[in-house]
Order: structure tokens, then sequence, then C-alpha cells
């Protein structure tokens, strides 16, 4: 699949290239960043190359993820970034962080609805899952903020660095945007 360039009211979600690696190198630095994702840490300057001219391009290729800079359309800066990796048939794992000088503007949440909004309408997905360690509370807000219901806490769920970490979870549907869904839902009966 060709990249996508996506728009909300204040961004512009697309891809990331070569002319973006020092941005993406740049933003990374913050020890936020490197704490509660899975990024390389300490991040080099040839992550960054290998990210922007590797990773991104082959993801959207074999359709096994689908990776977007966030940017602010009128000063292009880079806000945060935004993938939606391809988990199981009808399923995608959604993943973001954000600029430090950028966090707390809502940037990240409007971006996930726009980037779930497309799948469900583009990529045939019908789950969209969130994931992360327990205590990133900055990205449970960002996930429960863009209507994700948080399902529970996976024991062991995550390998941050070589260390098994417990993990929230969250998922997104498209009913939960107003949008139906590819294949009949079937949720379980409420048991009280």
């Amino acid at each position: 699949m060709d990249p996508v360039t996506l728009t909300s009211e204040r961004l512009l979600l697309r891809t990331v290239g070569p002319h973006d690696t020092d941005a993406v190198y740049d933003a990374v630095q913050d020890p936020d960043i490197q704490r509660w994702t899975t990024i390389p840490s300490p991040y080099l300057p040839e992550h960054a190359t290998a990210f922007t001219e590797q990773m991104v391009p082959d993801g959207w290729v074999d359709c096994s993820m689908f990776t977007f800079g966030v940017f602010l359309p009128i000063s292009g800066e880079l806000a945060g970034m935004l993938a939606i990796t391809m988990r199981s048939l009808g399923v995608g794992e959604i993943g973001f962080w954000a600029t430090k000088e950028h966090r707390g503007n809502g940037y990240i949440t409007e971006a996930a609805v726009t980037a779930s909004r497309w799948a469900f309408t583009q990529l045939a997905i019908d789950r969209v899952e969130w994931r992360a360690e327990v205590g990133n509370t900055g990205s449970r807000a960002v996930a429960e903020r863009a209507g994700f219901t948080i399902e529970g806490t996976l024991r062991s769920g995550i390998n941050n660095k070589g260390v098994r970490r417990d993990c929230w979870i969250g998922s997104l549907l498209p009913s939960d945007l107003g949008l139906p869904s590819t294949a009949p839902y079937l949720p379980a009966p409420r048991q009280d």
C-alpha cells in the first residue's frame, strides 16, 4: 500500500522519510519517550535513520505497520508519532508518543481518533488495541480521551528492553466512533 496523508482539525498525519530523520532523532532524546516506549535506549542517529528510511516505508509496502508523523500544518513541526501495527486478521495495535513541547494539547488524542477512523474505514480493521506499561498514565489518558475502553491488565504483557512488564490493554471498536464493523459483533451478555 502506498502511504496516505490524513488531516484533522489541527493536524497533518503523514509518513516520515529521510527529511524527518533529524526531527525524529531530536524528539526521541526525551527520557520519557525512551522510558515508556520499546525504542532503543540510548537512541542513536542510526536508529532514527533506520526508522525513517527502512522501517516506516517497509511497513507501508507490506501492510504490516502504518506509521504517521503527527505534524502541525502551519509550522511543519513534529508533534509526535503514531503507528497502527497489524496483529491479526481485523486487529491493529496503536502506539504513539508526543514530543515534550507538544504534550497536553490533545494532539495525540486527535491523531489517534483520526488514524483509527481511517483504519476502520480503509483497512477493514474491526478492533484497534492499545497497550501501555502499567504506570504510563499519559498514554492511558490519551487512550481514554480517544474513546478506548480499558479492558484490564496483562501480566508480563510487554517486553521493554529485555524486561517483561505488566501492561494495561484497551480497545476501540468502529461502533465507538459511530462506524459499522466489517464483521458482525456479538458482545457477551452482561453478568451483574
